[in-house]
């Protein structure tokens, strides 16, 4: 049985520990609630619960639709068991409605839907506000490989496939979502998470964000809102 050891790396939501494998980690999804780059922070009951068992079931999901992912085994409520990757300091964010910051870059109305969808790299950095980057520039300073990222962007469609279809027949709109990928023996392998945390989600019906916009904008009811979503999608919480 693998066990936690030491701490390796305590993030803005999780705190990652080396475990009695070299290849394997315990990511522990915590309370905590951060905006703009960490400069608000949060505790909210249930929310690293929700957020793992959400992520849990959704790299299930993708997983099955042959997306390879890191993770291992949900561990407990808190926490999950993931293969340990050389992660890739290159976010990709896909855009199938205007929002966030698209909105706020080119002046376009939110909402607007996005035909076909758009892709978008961003380089990890929050004391840079994980500022836009393209491929060239992720080659030229090394942060990856023309064929690492190539294969990056087709993950990253194949799950806006799989997840809109999800999320639309749970009567959502998959906004807009960012995804982190790392190396695992040399395979580009999807990590960190996938949660309300890090995508945009809005009811079909009403455009309700269900997101979380919700803690950003001061709207309340974050935790209720990622409930929702779990439900609506037969996440199981108990």
């Amino acid at each position: 049985m693998v066990q936690k050891t030491t701490e390796l790396y305590r993030g803005k939501a999780k705190t990652v520990y080396n475990t009695t494998d070299a290849n394997l980690l315990i990511l522990h999804f915590r309370n905590d609630t951060s905006a703009f780059d960490g400069e608000r922070i949060e505790q909210l009951d249930r929310k690293g619960m929700i957020n793992n068992k959400f992520n849990y079931f959704i790299m299930q999901k993708l997983e099955q639709a042959g997306i390879p992912t890191q993770v291992e085994a949900l561990l407990a409520d808190d926490e999950v068991l993931v293969k340990k990757l050389t992660m890739i300091p290159v976010e990709c964010v896909v855009r199938n409605y205007a929002a966030g910051s698209l909105v706020r870059r080119l002046g376009v109305a939110e909402g607007i839907e996005l035909s076909p969808a758009t892709f978008e790299l961003f380089l990890k950095n929050d004391a840079l506000h994980d500022p836009m980057v393209n491929e060239s520039l992720a080659e030229s300073f090394g942060w990856a490989t023309a064929e690492q990222l190539a294969e990056m962007k087709r993950l990253t469609f194949k799950a806006n496939d799989v997840l809109q279809t999800l999320f639309d027949d749970a009567g959502m709109l998959l906004v807009d979502f960012k995804l982190e990928f790392g190396l695992f023996n040399g395979q580009v392998v999807l990590g960190d998470e996938f949660s309300p945390d890090g995508c945009r989600l809005w009811d079909k019906a009403t455009r309700k964000k269900l997101d979380k916009d919700r803690f950003r904008q001061g709207l309340g009811g974050v935790v209720e809102a990622y409930e929702e979503v779990a439900n609506r999608l037969g996440v199981n919480l108990d």
